[in-house]
C-alpha cells in the first residue's frame, strides 16, 4: 500500500470522525430486491476478469453478482443542459459521485482527472457528478482550483443519482464509483477513495472494457 493510500484512507477515517468531508455508511438495500431499472445480463468471464484484477490500489473494487443498469440515473452539464446515462452508451463509463465537502472525494479528484487524460477517449470515459447542493459555484472553482483539465463537469443538486444507488444496495456514501459497460450495465462498484491514477486501477479499467 502507498503513502497516498494510506492518506486516502486516514482522511476518510478523520473525516467521518469529525463529520466532514464524509465517507459514512448510510445504510444498504438488497441488491437482490431493490434492482436499479434496467435489463441487462451479467458476462461471467468478463466480471471473473474484473474480479481477478480487483487488486493492489483497487482491491475495495466489487464485482457485480447481478444485473443492473444506470440508463435512468440523471444530472446536468456544466451549462445546466440535462443528461442521461444513456448519453454515454459505446463507452466504458467510471461514474463517481462527489462533492466539495467530502476530503477524500478532494483527494480523489486529481487522480480521476489523470486516469480520464491516460484512458479517455472513444472507448472509455470517466464521469464524475457533484452533489453539493444548490448552485455549481463551489464544485465549479474547485475544478478551478484544483486544475481539473480532463474531467467534465456534472452536478446533481437533488443526490437523486446517491438516493438511487444507496437503494440498490450499491452506493453507501461519498465518495463512489460504479463501472459500467458499453450499454449503461453495473459491472462493479467501490465504496470510498481509490488512487484511480494507479497501474491497478488502468488494469481493471481494462478488465471492464473486455
Amino acid at each position: 500500500m502507498t503513502r497516498k493510500s494510506m492518506a486516502l484512507i486516514g482522511l476518510a477515517v478523520v473525516a467521518a470522525l469529525m463529520g466532514v468531508g464524509v465517507y459514512a455508511l448510510v445504510g444498504a438495500g438488497n441488491l437482490e430486491q431493490q434492482q436499479v431499472a434496467g435489463t441487462c445480463a451479467l458476462n461471467k468471464e468478463r466480471q471473473a476478469a474484473i474480479t481477478a484484477a480487483s487488486i493492489g490500489e483497487v482491491a475495495a473494487f466489487q464485482a457485480a453478482d447481478r444485473a443492473g443498469s444506470l440508463s435512468d440515473l440523471a444530472f446536468v452539464d456544466a451549462n445546466k443542459v440535462p443528461v442521461t446515462f444513456t448519453d454515454f452508451v459505446g463507452k466504458t463509463v467510471l461514474f463517481n459521485l462527489w462533492a466539495t465537502w467530502c476530503v477524500p472525494c478532494r483527494v480523489e479528484m486529481p487522480e480521476l482527472d489523470e486516469l480520464q487524460a491516460d484512458l479517455g477517449g472513444d472507448d472509455f470515459q470517466v464521469v464524475p457528478v457533484s452533489l453539493d447542493l444548490g448552485s455549481d459555484e463551489k464544485p465549479k472553482a474547485f475544478y478551478e482550483e484544483t486544475n481539473l483539465q480532463h474531467l467534465p463537469f456534472y452536478h446533481d443538486a437533488t443526490l437523486a443519482t446517491l438516493d438511487t444507488l444507496k437503494q440498490a444496495g450499491i452506493a453507501y456514501g461519498l465518495p463512489a464509483t460504479v463501472i459500467a459497460d458499453d450499454e449503461g450495465c453495473i459491472l462493479g462498484w467501490l465504496n470510498g477513495p481509490a488512487e484511480w491514477a494507479s497501474d491497478d486501477a488502468e488494469a481493471l479499467i481494462r478488465a471492464a472494457m473486455q
